[in-house]
């Protein structure tokens, strides 16, 4: 899987957890540390969900400059 929302991604039992809290990255992503087609999609109900192969990009220092 690909894509987690918010919720999934900061749940500590999640095989996916990463230790953030879900005001943590929504906080990523109001100042635009995580970008929207890199870090992170919006569905199209409008929920957010975490872009795992991009988290992983930007925690590794990967991600391109926008």
């Amino acid at each position: 899987m690909r894509y987690i929302l918010i919720e999934a991604f900061c749940n500590p039992v999640s095989v996916h957890y990463a230790g953030y809290t879900e005001k943590a990255v929504r906080r990523k992503i109001e100042e635009c540390v995580w970008l929207e087609g890199h870090e992170y999609r919006r569905a199209p109900d409008g929920r957010i969900s975490i872009d795992l192969q991009g988290y992983e990009k930007w925690v590794e220092g990967q991600r391109r400059a926008a």
